[in-house]
């Protein structure tokens, strides 16, 4: 039997040891996450409710949320049927944990991860259910042990559950963070899973436990390292720049935002993993040689660890 309860415990204390995490590393002198907790009554599109944390202008992190959400509706959106059509159309329920972080110093890299679980009812009246979610690495600056360290730290979280999973999860990611309309990663990938229901369900449920417990120890050792290096003007222009890459992802092509947006979830919540400063630029290059340049030549999947 599945039990909705356990499931929200998990998410909720996931919640609350990351903003401790991150906060920790803002320092005591640092800003705290505000919390902004909401509610969608029974009657609207979507209803449920969720606790957001969130932080802008600390002294590490520019922006950063860290939001739990457990929704219901009556019918599933499209963008989470395409793989089960026979679930057109039915009730849901759905929640999990969701971070962006963006430094504000540009050798620091911006991060996300997600884990998620979504429940259904089959037309039969057995229950569906899968779960979902990943993390990946968006560097501004070129720093290969940071990327090595990311991806031996997802590695080594999904190795128990099988010497294939890790490779299939990492080429997953790097299909799934990429710029169709650029032909251009979005960053150095990481892990991503989806419609996770192979091998029952305490082993999908402890392979997304071990994806989520993993985030703190993969991404904040490289937010320590690098959030010391000076940077200038030409530093954070370039970050601005590339930050425009993430913000037409998130808004074209990824599944979790048309998800929140099309099933009428809170706009607020699912746009924070936006950066308050971004630019865009026509037909644009890096200078040959240059350090900005390095990072392109990064981006192309490959075998980190």
């Amino acid at each position: 039997m599945i039990d909705a309860a356990l499931l929200r415990e998990y998410f909720i204390g996931l919640q609350t040891r990351l903003i401790a995490a991150a906060e920790a590393v803002e320092g005591v002198d640092g800003k705290t996450f505000s919390a902004d907790s909401w509610q969608k009554a029974a009657g609207e599109p979507l209803a449920g409710s969720g606790r957001t944390g969130i932080i802008e202008g600390g002294r590490v992190f520019e922006r950063g949320g860290i939001a739990f959400s457990q929704v219901s509706g009556a019918a599933l959106p499209a963008s989470a049927t395409a793989k089960r059509p026979e679930l057109a159309g039915r009730a849901f329920e759905a929640m999990g944990v969701s971070l962006v972080m963006h430094p504000e110093n540009p050798y620091c890299p911006t991060a996300h991860m997600n884990v998620r679980a979504l429940l259904a009812s089959r037309p039969d009246g057995e229950a569906a259910w899968w779960f979902g979610g990943g993390m990946d690495l968006t560097p501004y600056y070129p720093f290969a042990d940071d990327i090595r360290h990311f991806h031996a730290t997802c590695k080594q979280a999904l190795q128990p559950f099988g010497d294939d999973v890790h490779p299939r999860y990492k080429k997953w990611c790097d299909d799934y963070f990429y710029l169709k309309h650029r032909q251009e990663a979005r960053g150095v990938g990481g892990v991503f899973f989806d419609d996770l229901n192979e091998g029952g369900f305490e082993r999908c449920f402890a392979l997304t436990r071990a994806v989520g417990d993993a985030f703190a120890d993969a991404y904040l050792p490289i937010i320590e390292r690098r959030r010391v290096l000076a940077y200038g003007e030409r530093e954070r222009d370039f970050q601005a720049y590339r930050r425009g890459r993430y913000v037409e992802f998130n808004l074209v092509w990824d599944r979790g935002t048309l998800f929140g947006l099309q099933s009428g979830g809170r706009t607020e919540s699912i746009l924070m993993s936006l950066p308050p400063i971004v630019k865009w630029r026509y037909q644009w290059q890096p200078e040959p040689g240059s350090a900005e340049a390095q990072l392109y030549e990064m981006l192309p999947p490959r075998d980190w660890v």
